[in-house]
């Protein structure tokens, strides 16, 4: 099903204050150990009785934020959320040791089983919706629906279209920024190009990089640049390690089988409730991401938001995500047919 969300903007530009639920601190905290030496930092938001949720961060590598907590309702949802491998505060950080979607999938039920969950609602932005579909596909009984906004497949045309050829033709200075670090001769393969400088031996180059890396993908991420955004992805601590594990990620394809294995993956899980928030002008991942999800899965909700790009903090996006998630709080705390 394909809608169009409303064009309202929302008094609290460039901020989605009007539309979040109140801050909230989690009422758990918790490590846990995993493969590769990898431990990770998880939380849990809202009630321990309620309706079970999974929070799935973007990057990959970008980790947890505070305002993530607030999509949901405290009062109705039981929220986990974690820092993916590499990422936030789980350590050790910018690891790429045994890093790969499938150590994340694989993760998600670890940390589920040790929270006592039996199933929970995948929610997922950008990467995040990239690791909700492979988990959903690979654990379609431990998903009870999902909520993904901002659609990434990691097949190559949308790597293509962020690292090589298209998007330059919308952000012409801002792509000159970004290709200045590679020479002339090695501009066929940009992505290629970076991931060999980002890991290679020459530490203040691969800083560099990593600052252009990330100012490329911090311009590209709303329809207003955040500053707050631009300088956590371009901040001396922050920038390499983040440049690393994203550049890790693009060159391996997202470690999927083939270009198109989470579209073919979708007979899995068109049985569960889905809605896809896409906003129209979305640079990093383009709506026809989210059309070719949405035809392969026509029982999914595909809303598109026309004056929106990336970001979850835009008022129509967060709006939107506000609305899917009361919407499956209701559907999902429903007493069972013939039970009162």
């Amino acid at each position: 099903m394909i809608q169009t969300g409303g064009n309202e903007l929302s008094a609290a530009v460039p901020g989605t204050d009007g539309h979040l639920h109140p801050p909230v601190e989690p009422y758990a905290t918790h490590r846990i150990t995993v493969g590769g030496g990898h431990d990770l930092y998880v939380e849990e938001v809202g009630r321990p009785d309620g309706v079970p949720a999974v929070f799935l961060h973007g990057g990959p590598g970008g980790g947890l934020v505070p305002a993530a907590r607030r999509f949901f309702d405290p009062g109705r949802y039981r929220v986990v959320l974690f820092d993916q491998r590499g990422a936030g505060r789980s350590t050790p950080f910018g690891s790429l040791v045994e890093n790969t979607t499938w150590h994340l999938v694989d993760d998600m039920e670890v940390i589920r089983r040790r929270l006592g969950i039996g199933s929970w609602l995948v929610f997922g932005g950008s990467w995040g919706t990239t690791l909700g579909l492979a988990y959903a596909q690979a654990h379609p009984e431990r998903v009870t629906g999902l909520i993904l906004r901002g659609i990434l497949l990691m097949r190559r045309s949308e790597r293509e279209w962020f690292y090589q050829r298209g998007l330059h033709h919308l952000q012409p200075d801002e792509w000159d920024r970004f290709t200045a670090p590679i020479p002339q001769a090695e501009r066929h393969d940009i992505l290629a190009a970076y991931h060999r400088r980002l890991h290679g031996p020459d530490t203040a180059e691969a800083r560099a990089c990593a600052a252009a890396w990330g100012r490329w993908e911090a311009v590209n991420s709303a329809l207003q640049v955040d500053p707050e955004l631009l300088a956590h992805l371009t901040g001396d601590e922050q920038a390499l390690p983040i440049a690393r594990i994203l550049s890790h990620y693009g060159v391996h394809g997202g470690f999927l089988d083939s270009d198109t294995q989470l579209l073919d993956g979708v007979d899995r899980i068109r049985h569960l409730p889905a809605v896809l928030i896409q906003g129209r002008y979305d640079l990093c991942c383009p709506a026809i991401n989210a059309y070719d999800l949405a035809r392969r899965w026509p029982e999914a909700e595909l809303r598109v938001v026309p004056d929106a790009g990336h970001s979850a903090r835009e008022p129509g996006i967060a709006r939107e995500l506000i609305r899917a998630t009361d919407r499956f709080a209701d559907l999902l705390s429903a007493p069972p047919a013939g039970r009162g």
